[in-house]
């Protein structure tokens, strides 16, 4: 491979002049404008690659000694990194929260990376500060809904903060949580509070042995990592067995009465709108109410099922959202913006003064700096891909949206109750549902003695496994798989399909055509074969 000259004037001309209109960069360019889907299609290589292979591209830990042309360097990505990269853009690619994108975002990115903003601090973004704190004032009314009087004495205060914009929802849940813990172990007289004095001294005054955080089984992995960086410990961390996919009110007041009892305090009751497996929403009314009693902090992860507030249709399922002290929505989710785009926000703004700090050479004090009050220090100005969203998408358009996937995602539950060779095993509450191949003949699989099905399933888990590995590799579609407690099957672990349906290109054929290539495929495993001749008598 031919190298470029290694002088000051070809390096200038890098940062300031691009290479010719017909360079390899400029051709990704114009294909990537004109239609994105069809780039992906042409480029990301459907074939079987395992990891192993692609790793091999990738193997010398050696700083490249000599510059690369640009459009050199454009044609080894295309061979190395696009051909192998997912096509998250194909209505087939159902298994992910990660979905196609509206095509402006193209050419916005390229403007959000040329002006490379840093919404640490005024000087470094000036005009996309302002920007960011409407964005979080927006996404803050469509939660709360407060007057208008409240944002006009909230949405630019210097000594006050909406919410935070972050890398994703783990950081936003650590950031909603921090606030929460800060908060709870505020300086109270001569104690400096917890910010200062730590974990240790702030136990010690406030006469607690541990705090803590609760959860149903199906909150995000994020929360262990939460209380992990917090100090607290994933030992308190309590999640209650929820076979529903949806956290009991009773079961959160019984153990969280319990742990306080034992001379703790439950720092946070954490409810889920939208789990990652199910996208089940938890009673976020009556758990507020629970919150209220045990004196905790009420955060709701919201990251995916956030954006169900756009639909006056739908947002009736996210009731009690209003009551929390702390929401997180991912726009990168349901809101299609690029990744990168998390937020929290508070319900009063004068809780991020609880992670407030400052330093001399910026996040000077009474300053707007964002940084102030945020977990991450520098950061790109993410926010603007969000407003720009919101306008030209509108509420109604996000509406829209929303209420194509969910009744999507019902109309596709419906198709698989119908199918006797599919057992659908969680309905959706949004546009997320979960099912397994199951032969006809055992319909009544979930009638039989607890002795009968266990083994059953267990043949089935190896089923699904084979099938969703198999469909996966061979890059016509692709749909994923986890576990979860089943409660017709007296709360047992199974193995079961994952669907995610937040691409608006995905229609009714397609869907139709994975369950087909499905049972294409199960139906040459020695598995489906062995239990479609299953005689085993069942229970009408």
């Amino acid at each position: 491979m031919s190298k470029a000259e290694v002088s000051l004037d070809h390096l200038f001309r890098v940062f300031t002049k691009p290479e010719h209109s017909d360079s390899t960069l400029a051709k990704i360019e114009r294909h990537l404008s004109d239609n994105i889907s069809d780039f992906l299609s042409q480029h990301v290589v459907t074939k079987k690659t395992s990891l192993e292979e692609i790793e091999k591209d990738f193997f010398s830990a050696a700083v490249p000694d000599s510059p690369e042309f640009v459009s050199e360097h454009a044609e080894s990505l295309l061979d190395k990194l696009v051909a192998h990269s997912v096509n998250t853009y194909a209505p087939t690619f159902i298994g992910h929260m990660t979905s196609a994108l509206p095509y402006f975002h193209l050419t916005l990115a390229k403007l959000l990376v040329g002006l490379n903003q840093n919404l640490v601090k005024i000087e470094t973004s000036k005009a996309f500060t302002p920007l960011e704190r409407q964005t979080l004032g927006m996404m803050h009314n469509l939660i709360y809904q407060q007057s208008d009087n409240f944002y006009e004495e909230y949405l630019h205060s210097a000594d006050h903060a909406l919410g935070a914009f972050c890398s994703g929802g783990t950081v936003a849940n650590i950031t909603a949580l921090w606030i929460a813990r800060n908060h709870l172990l505020s300086p109270d007289g001569k104690f400096p509070g917890v910010a200062k004095a730590g974990l240790a001294a702030a136990y010690k005054h406030y006469g607690y042995e541990n705090i803590g955080v609760m959860s149903s089984n199906r909150g995000h992995y994020s929360l262990s990592k939460t209380v992990d960086v917090l100090g607290i410990g994933r030992d308190n961390m309590l999640t209650v067995h929820s076979p529903t996919q949806k956290l009991d009110p009773e079961q959160a007041l019984k153990l969280g009465k319990a742990y306080q009892e034992s001379g703790n305090k439950l720092l946070a009751i954490v409810g889920v709108a939208g789990t990652t497996e199910t996208g089940h929403v938890d009673p976020l009314d009556e758990l507020a109410d629970v919150a209220k009693e045990l004196g905790c902090w009420f955060h709701v992860d919201a990251a995916w099922g956030g954006a169900t507030l756009f639909s006056e249709r739908y947002r009736s399922k996210l009731a009690g959202i209003e009551k929390a002290d702390s929401v997180t929505i991912d726009a990168h989710k349901q809101m299609y913006v690029p990744m990168g785009a998390g937020m929290a926000l508070f319900k009063d703004p004068k809780h991020s003064n609880a992670v407030r700090h400052h330093a001399q050479y910026i996040l000077r004090e009474g300053s707007k700096d964002l940084g102030a009050t945020t977990l991450e220090g520098s950061r790109n100005g993410m926010a603007m891909m969000v407003y720009s969203s919101l306008h030209i998408f509108g509420r109604r358009g996000y509406e829209l949206l929303i209420n194509k996937c969910i009744e999507l995602a019902l109309e596709f539950a419906s198709m698989i109750e119908a199918h006797p060779d599919f057992e659908l095993m969680t309905q959706p509450t949004l546009s997320l549902l979960t099912y397994r191949l199951r032969p006809r003949n055992l319909v009544n699989l979930a009638k039989m003695p607890e002795s009968e099905f266990k083994g059953i399933n267990q043949e089935l888990d190896s089923l699904t496994v084979a099938v969703q590995k198999q469909q996966r590799e061979a890059g016509k579609s692709f749909v994923s798989r986890t576990r979860i407690e089943i409660e017709r099957y007296n709360d047992e672990v199974i193995t079961v399909f994952r669907v995610v349906l937040a691409n608006p290109l995905t229609t009714k054929e397609h869907l139709a055509s994975i369950l087909e290539e499905q049972l294409e495929i199960a139906k040459l495993n020695p598995i489906w074969i062995e239990l479609s001749r299953n005689s085993i008598s069942q229970t009408a």
